[in-house]
């Protein structure tokens, strides 16, 4: 939901970023503002018309964010995310096992390969109980996951 009137000039390059940023990590305007102690309005002012913004303010702004001060200027790529929001649970625990030691992070990965080979091996269980209660509980020669022609 878009709040406020729209633009009547284009954003400076600074503040395009640092609305595609916030909007990246899921923040509102005032949620942002909250984080620097100040205001939507001063947010706002930043997105939409401040052309000279201090190194101070970058600063603030680049940590409230949790990216460089590089990625806030355009200097480095910023990540696509398919859908703007919060980020994902699940893509929060893979920043937090990155953050792990190497022995740890292969704790982590064996135990995910036991859990999703367990599911698989339910899946294909399920497809084949399937396959044979809608024949009538006859079993077929075809494998399951395989498609009939």
């Amino acid at each position: 939901m878009i709040i406020g009137r729209p633009a009547s000039k284009v954003a400076p390059i600074f503040g395009q970023r640092l609305a595609a940023l916030r909007r990246g990590k899921g923040l509102s305007q005032r949620e942002l503002a909250a984080k620097l102690n100040t205001t939507r309005e001063a947010i706002d002012y930043y997105e939409r018309r401040a052309q000279n913004p201090t190194l101070d303010l970058i600063q603030k702004l680049a940590e409230a964010l949790e990216v460089s001060v590089a990625e806030l200027l355009g200097s480095e790529p910023q990540p696509v995310r398919a859908r703007p929001g919060p980020v994902p649970q699940l893509q929060l625990r893979f920043e937090q096992i990155k953050q792990l030691p190497r022995q740890q992070q292969e704790f982590v990965l064996d135990f995910l390969d036991t859990v999703l080979g367990t599911a698989e091996k339910r899946q294909a269980t399920r497809r084949s109980a399937s396959a044979s209660s809608s024949n009538g509980g006859k079993r077929t020669s075809q494998p399951a996951g395989a498609r009939k022609k």
